[in-house]
């Protein structure tokens, strides 16, 4: 859980190309030697060194891909548009592989930073994201997907959100004493509603700080029930080579619940993939936040307000099944270049479908117009992609993220939370405070 590696900066994947698999750049990363070079989006990795990648696979690619800082390796694309691979001599260069990949206002006063992992690297890069924000009224912080990692940065994290000496997470063991960190450095008495998106696959570190908040009542919870994942293993190595896994801590909430889901008598698929049951209620143990909300035991983090995931439909699958979006913009972009306030016009949607003929991908008008918002974001997603940058692509996605849009939407409740956490947390210092009457005595 490092934030760098030295290599050429590329994210791949493996797609099916004239029915035969190629790995394809999903885009260069910022700054790195690929995207210095001009290595774009959709372009095709045909040979490294003079030998060909067909048959390898993606983790085979990287790994000719990686090498010592400051040596060179040759690759050639091919490219949509061009007649000849196209050759390109990388220099090799350390990496940086940052946990927040997105980072920016998404509404005039309305922060938005999307975490990708917690990493020993993630608690400088939030503060440096926060600090970036200017006049900021709000924020949304995205943890779905987030499968947690170090747990001094999602300390950190939350350590730049929470008043001074509150509780962010203990560590509970049978055989050990009980550990508590504490926000060691607080907020410094600014105030901000914030929301936190999560879904069934945020775990781990991203529990921890999504439990903190909601624990103080400091931001909205939206989104799904999290993962539940919250112990801590130690590995004691055996004579034999193998090694022992012993659970030595459970982590549990500011309120006292444990964030671990039930494992017994359960199998390992189901543990891992089976989040199909009802998000119910019913039954488990209710705690009490800072301001006396109820939250729920038992397992993962419940949210406040429950988003439901857009799911694709057949011609969506289908698309994306065939990367239409991506060969498109490698189509498109072959020999052109936009702005970054590019929109898809009708021109490009003309552009869109004939593409999809010509790649033999049926669909209808109604099959478009079903699902046309979504179809526009992508197109100029992959467009913005190939022309500047990842995060630059992933800005127009993220405005029209539905889940997005509702914790935007949602910003007046999170304040309204915040408020009477404020005043909770007002009243309490004063009965606190209020010195005993004085006894009296009988005469």
């Amino acid at each position: 859980q490092h934030g760098r590696y030295y290599g050429v900066g590329m994210l791949i994947q493996p797609q099916l190309i004239k029915g035969q698999e190629r790995i394809v750049v999903v885009h260069p990363m910022a700054g790195s030697p690929a995207m210095k070079a001009g290595i774009k989006p959709g372009d095709i990795i045909d040979t490294i060194q003079g030998g060909s990648t067909k048959g390898m696979t993606s983790s085979d690619v990287a790994n000719h891909l990686k090498g010592a800082k400051g040596t060179s390796v040759k690759v050639t694309m091919i490219r949509d548009g061009f007649d000849k691979p196209l050759t390109f001599t990388l220099v090799r260069d350390e990496i940086p592989n940052p946990s927040i990949d997105v980072a920016y206002m998404i509404r005039p006063g309305i922060g938005y930073i999307h975490i990708t992992q917690f990493q020993e690297t993630t608690g400088q890069e939030f503060d440096d994201a926060m600090n970036s924000f200017q006049n900021l009224k709000g924020l949304v912080l995205d943890l779905r997907g987030n499968p947690g990692g170090v747990l001094v940065d999602a300390v950190a994290v939350c350590n730049r959100l929470l008043k001074r000496g509150q509780i962010i997470v203990s560590q509970r063991g049978r055989a050990y004493p009980e550990q508590i960190y504490r926000a060691t450095q607080g907020n410094g008495g600014t105030h901000f509603p914030i929301v936190v998106l999560v879904n069934h696959n945020t775990a781990s570190a991203a529990e921890i700080v999504s439990g903190a908040l909601q624990d103080h009542d400091r931001a909205l919870i939206a989104g799904e029930t999290t993962f539940g994942k919250g112990l801590v293993q130690t590995v004691y190595p055996l004579s034999d080579g193998t090694g022992l896994t012993l659970t030595t801590y459970h982590y549990f909430t500011p309120s006292g619940r444990l964030i671990q889901r039930n494992y017994k008598g359960v199998s390992l698929y189901d543990y891992y993939y089976d989040h199909d049951t009802p998000e119910s209620t019913k039954g488990r143990k209710v705690y009490l936040t800072d301001s006396g909300r109820t939250v729920y035991g038992g397992g993962g983090i419940t949210p406040d307000v429950k988003l439901t995931p857009m799911k694709y439909n057949d011609f969506q699958t289908l698309l994306l099944a065939h990367y239409a979006f991506t060969r498109f913009a490698d189509n498109y972009m072959a020999h052109r270049t936009v702005t970054r306030n590019f929109e898809v016009n009708d021109e490009v949607l003309t552009a869109f479908e004939n593409y999809l003929k010509s790649r033999q991908i049926d669909f209808t008008a109604a099959n478009i117009n079903g699902v046309l918002p979504w179809i526009k974001a992508s197109i100029k997603d992959q467009i913005l992609t190939y022309q500047f940058n990842a995060a630059a692509g992933d800005e127009a996605i993220d405005n029209w993220d539905p889940e997005i849009q509702s914790a935007i939407d949602l910003m007046p409740k999170a304040e309204a939370l915040e408020e009477n956490a404020i005043k909770a947390d007002a009243a309490r210092m004063a009965a606190n405070s209020t010195p005993a009457a004085p006894a009296h005595t009988a005469s």
